[in-house]
């Protein structure tokens, strides 16, 4: 008969030493605490004690090195978010000696009900970890090569996607060094130098607190990597501290104290000639790969084509603003009476550029004319515009000319030039002894105006069509605002590039200007430096010019003033804006007490030279200085017939003019002008 076979007191074996005796250990994995438990065979597959691990994946962060880590976390993430059920990878791990060993995970993931009351979400993954060496041998690794292929492809199309955007030096490191670039790259740090007139000049420093005294400019015949690689056009790869040590002696005993065990120098070819050198800094890491060293040598290439875009666009944009700079004044005159502060700032795209520009123009009498204004388009073109037209403008103010006169002039100056293109403008004359201010504004922005508390208002100035187009149209009517600017008050005249934002409306801007001038600093210098960050923060990508004229009083010039508002016919508002201005210049010149008589009589000569003439008048007002100081009132016309005086009756309604003249006037006379005449008379000031 055959005999039964005993069988062990242990058979069969329970699942726990089953898996131990292969190697493989479990983990419970609670995605709401973010607690893993893992037994002691896992523990030992990651050659960890369990006193080195406190059940928080971050713990196996020493024995999983950066690039295994990115991909598994990767692959995990990928499967908690498509639904799953399961997953499995190969990788890697390093052991306590140093060695890379090949690892193999499998996990089920656990989720919420989705049919019942849960929502599907995923809150639990349990599974095995085992030691995959004795299996893979070449077809795990095949297996990895395939994942390192995937690897490098996504390495290079995610670097060329983020150095696609970088337009500045600047951008290409942020690029690289932030958090996805060192991801992509595998490494702890990189340095970047510049090739500058025969040395190489360093513009990124590797990892924080790695930069070494005395290596900021380096010589191309030097013995370090950089100067290596530049001077060869070849790459060099370092796999160990102590190749590093012997290859490079002078460097490495400055950079022994760094915990890296790897190292690539890349030589920045674009054009057949070398414009840098990139170096990156591994840990973890032994030889480099065949396949890695194509991989880096690619990324150099790429690098350095988008690193020589950048340095081209830097270069067109200083020359373009360089231009720009050239034509704007190069100092601001010293005004008496008034604090002013200017400030420029270029478009930042490119080579952008643009025709904005300010300037301040010392005239007679005391008197002091700004501009503000801004030539159509953004190139060079526009810049040699706003050049020539900067100049004109400067002329015909400093001729004498009325803002109006100055305006009109000005128009036809750019209308006669071979060029389509138009300018908006704000020109305001400013008599700081009076805080008269007399503003012609073309198609330009409204200035504004703060007061001496810090309160801020748009100030309404009526205007004409832009510089060119009104001459094109034959529309060369500029009228003439008046308001007074009292001491301690500030004029704000800027161009558009200041209240432009992306996407919203104008108003919309000055409104947040005039917000922003309100609660700014009260120093001048200051205000303007405010304004110009507030603009840069908005994210505008015009080009800008400010000019900020305050008006003070300890040292505004007094006596020999002069003021002139021209009077066209049905044009009420600029005989108001005549009105305001004499009775300021009175009371700012000493006769506030004979201030209404003086502006009575003024506006009865306009009225009249209006009435009985066919055309416009002139009326000046201007100080006498001599033995007795004098108010002299001039309004000019074109009509030679002399006023007469006449009788009014007892009910007409004309005919008392000149008897207000000769009562209020302490003399009054007429003189011929050319064709026309000068109907004038004179105050005595105390």
């Amino acid at each position: 008969m055959p005999t039964t076979a005993t069988l062990p007191d242990d058979w069969p074996a329970l699942p726990d030493l089953s898996l131990a005796l292969n190697r493989m250990g479990s983990f419970d994995w609670d995605l709401s605490t973010g607690l893993m438990h893992m037994d002691r065979t896992a523990l030992e597959v990651f050659d960890l004690r369990p006193d080195e691990y406190d059940s928080r994946p971050e713990s196996l962060t020493r024995r999983v090195p950066p690039a295994e880590a990115v991909r598994l976390d990767t692959l995990v993430t990928r499967a908690l978010k498509s639904g799953s059920t399961s997953y499995g990878a190969y990788f890697r791990i390093r052991r306590r000696d140093g060695r890379l060993r090949w690892t193999h995970t499998q996990g089920r993931i656990l989720r919420h009900d989705g049919d019942g009351d849960g929502d599907g979400r995923p809150h639990r993954i349990i599974g095995i970890v085992r030691d995959a060496t004795p299996e893979l041998s070449q077809s795990a690794e095949r297996l990895g090569l395939d994942e390192e292929r995937r690897r490098q492809t996504s390495v290079v199309e995610g670097t060329t996607a983020a150095l696609a955007h970088a337009r500045t030096v600047q951008d290409v490191i942020d690029a690289l060094s932030d958090s996805h670039g060192m991801e992509r790259l595998g490494s702890m740090g990189f340095i970047m130098g510049l090739v500058e007139a025969g040395r190489i000049h360093l513009v990124a420093e590797g990892p924080p607190g790695s930069f070494v005294p005395g290596t900021r400019y380096t010589r191309i015949d030097e013995e370090f990597p950089m100067s290596e690689v530049v001077r060869t056009l070849q790459p060099r790869f370092i796999d160990s501290r102590e190749e590093f040590a012997s290859r490079y002696p002078q460097l490495w005993s400055r950079i022994a104290w760094m915990d890296f065990s790897a190292a690539a120098y890349l030589p920045l070819i674009a054009q057949a000639r070398p414009i840098g050198a990139l170096g990156l800094l591994y840990q973890d890491k032994g030889r480099f790969s065949q396949e890695e060293r194509n991989l880096l040598v690619a990324l150099g290439s790429s690098i350095a084509q988008s690193l020589q875009r950048a340095m081209l666009l830097e270069q067109e944009h200083d020359l373009a603003e360089g231009l720009q700079q050239a034509m704007l004044p190069r100092r601001i005159p010293a005004v008496p009476g008034a604090e002013i502060a200017v400030r420029y700032r270029a478009a930042r795209m490119g080579r952008d550029i643009g025709g904005d520009w300010y300037d301040v123009i010392p005239l007679p009498g005391g008197r002091v004319g700004t501009v503000i204004g801004d030539v159509q388009g953004h190139d060079t073109h526009a810049a040699a515009v706003m050049g020539q037209l900067r100049i004109v403008l400067r002329a015909y103010a400093a001729e004498g000319h009325s803002p109006a006169t100055v305006m009109t002039r000005a128009s036809v100056f750019l209308h006669e030039l071979d060029t389509d293109r138009f300018a908006t403008c704000t020109y305001v004359e400013a008599d700081l002894s009076t805080g008269v201010l007399q503003i012609v504004r073309a198609g330009h922005i409204d200035p504004l105006l703060r007061d001496r508390h810090g309160d801020c208002r748009c100030l309404p100035v009526d205007g004409g069509m832009p510089l060119g187009l009104s001459a094109e149209f034959g529309r060369l009517e500029y009228p003439v605002t008046t308001v007074e600017l009292d001491p301690g008050e500030t004029l704000l005249l800027c161009t558009d590039g200041l209240v432009e934002q992306p996407g919203a409306d104008l108003d919309d801007g000055v409104q947040v200007l005039t917000s922003l001038v309100r609660g700014g600093p009260g120093d001048l210098q200051k205000l303007a430096d405010r304004l110009c960050e507030a603009g840069d923060e908005g994210g505008g990508d015009d080009d800008m010019a400010l000019l900020l004229m305050r008006r003070r009083t300890t040292d505004a010039p007094q006596g020999g003033g002069r003021l002139q508002q021209h009077v066209a016919q049905n044009d009420p508002q600029a005989l108001c804006s005549a009105r305001h201005m004499i009775r300021a210049a009175a009371r700012a010149w000493g006769a506030e007490e004979r201030s209404d008589e003086i502006a009575l009589v003024a506006d009865e000569l306009v009225t009249n030279a209006l009435l009985h003439t066919d055309g416009p008048a002139t009326v000046t007002i201007r100080v006498l200085t001599g033995p007795e100081r004098r108010l002299r009132v001039d309004v000019e016309d074109r009509s030679s017939a002399l006023p007469r005086r006449r009788e009014a009756g007892e009910t007409g309604l004309s005919g008392r003019g000149l008897m207000l003249v000769e009562r209020l006037s302490d003399v009054w006379g007429v003189e011929p002008r050319g064709s026309g005449k000068c109907v004038w008379c004179e105050f005595a000031v105390a």
